[in-house]
């Protein structure tokens, strides 16, 4: 009866486990060999703190559970004293976290794990501890995204800042002063009235017209 229940047990757990490892997008198998309870401590809250879950559990129920998951090929590397600490959120803050910790624990190692659904070597995980968090990588497509708006933003500013320029300069021309300004004119010359005109210029006409008739005289035939 006993060992029935026991069975059952496992078989749960195996059960439960499967599930959160085939939810988990980043999951990674350490050694913990030589931490001691205080490190360990350590280390779960450090893995806490952004939302990772750090699992001790005996390797045959861990060996099944991620067999279960569809990562058979990692069954193997649950040997001696194995842990794995997995994200359902954040891809890398397993890895990261992990291989930040054993920079100082020594004790730590990292062995293997999966990537988004993809089997990953004791190289490849530690490749992957070395991009930013979650947020950093957000903070870095942001930027990208918003480097045309900055550089948009920046030449309306200097468009802006010479129109504004342009307009302060305008009112300093029309201040001068009008002497400084205006151009001596050549004096005008007044024009003589009509009457006057007309009296100087009859004569003269009236001199042509005789002399014109005196000539019509002579020239015209006798008859």
């Amino acid at each position: 009866m006993a060992s029935t229940a026991i069975i059952e047990l496992k078989s749960n757990l195996v059960n439960d486990y499967a599930e959160k490892f085939k939810e988990a997008t980043a999951l990674v198998v350490v050694d913990y060999r030589g931490l001691n309870v205080d490190q360990v401590t350590e280390l779960r809250r450090n893995l806490r703190a952004e939302g990772v879950e750090f699992k001790v559990l005996k390797n045959n129920i861990s060996r099944r559970a991620i067999t279960e998951a569809g990562y058979e090929g990692l069954a193997e590397e649950f040997v001696g004293p194995t842990a794995v600490a997995y994200s359902t959120d954040d891809v890398v803050a397993p890895a990261r976290i992990l291989h930040t910790f054993a920079k100082e624990n020594e004790a730590l190692e990292l062995k293997a794990g999966f990537i988004e659904g993809e089997m990953a070597s004791r190289e490849q995980v530690m490749e992957l501890a070395t991009l930013p968090s979650k947020d950093g990588l957000l903070s870095m497509l942001l930027s990208v995204l918003q480097a045309p708006m900055r550089n948009m933003a920046y030449a309306l500013s200097q468009v802006a800042d010479q129109k504004e320029a342009g307009v302060e300069a305008a009112p300093a021309a029309e201040e001068a002063p009008a002497e400084e300004v205006v151009v001596e004119e050549a004096p005008v010359v007044e024009a003589a009235p009509a009457e006057e005109v007309a009296a100087e210029e009859a004569p003269v006409a009236e001199e042509a017209a005789a002399e014109v008739v005196e000539e019509t005289k002579e020239e015209a035939p006798a008859e």
